[in-house]
């Protein structure tokens, strides 16, 4: 599995345990504050790019390069020998293995990725803040969807001295945990749509550039 691991699980996705009502963190009114700066920070990403490292649950390591288009745009362009690649776009994941030329769909709406991925990011309301963390120079929240909290977490990890995303943790609905920690991280700018399009490179062969 070792070679097939990616940021999500997607098949796992689709086995999430009936829900019950998330637990919020306790928060002191400083910790509202910074929830707040949070939220407002990460709507002012439109668009980002860098390196990332990923970890995935049985440890193993894979790199590449990230591209994030909000609303409801990323790209993980995996570094060889990985054949993987995620592309979103359309309201759905699209995970791609070149080398068994297989190709999964899963509903952004399914996946705590996707929380990131919204055109306008909420703290409160459909989502629930169930930590909240201050380390040294760090500041951490976990997020679920209020409806849906069996369907997994992301952890979102920022710098806050200026406040910088730096990581984030997926934990799906069958508890696996995978890491992505980004590196020369860019913001603003514009990318190629096509980079977004969700082309089955089976029914195109050789046609579309950004599924090689």
């Amino acid at each position: 599995m070792q070679r097939r691991t990616l940021l999500l699980f997607p098949a796992a996705l689709l086995l999430a345990a009936a829900d019950a009502a998330p637990v919020p963190a306790r928060l002191s009114p400083q910790d509202a504050d910074d929830l707040a700066h949070i939220a407002d920070y990460l709507n002012a990403i439109r668009t980002l790019k860098a390196h990332f490292l990923q970890v995935a649950p049985d440890g193993s390591t894979s790199e590449g390069t990230a591209w994030m288009e909000r609303p409801g745009r990323m790209r993980f362009q995996y570094d060889p020998p990985s054949p993987l690649l995620l592309v979103a776009g359309h309201g759905l994941f699209v995970y791609y293995d070149r080398e068994l030329r297989q190709v999964t769909n899963v509903p952004l709406g399914a996946t705590p990725l996707g929380l990131l991925l919204r055109d306008r990011i909420t703290l409160t309301g459909d989502v629930t803040v169930t930590a909240f963390e201050h380390g040294a120079g760090q500041l951490r929240a976990t997020l679920v969807r209020t409806a849906s909290p069996g369907e997994g977490s992301l952890t979102l990890t920022f710098a806050d001295r200026p406040l910088t995303l730096r990581q984030w943790t997926v934990v799906d609905a069958q508890r696996h945990e995978t890491t992505v920690t980004l590196y020369d991280v860019q913001l603003g700018g514009s990318f190629d749509p096509n980079m977004f399009t969700l082309v089955d490179p089976r029914d195109f062969p050789g046609q579309d550039k950004y599924y090689h």
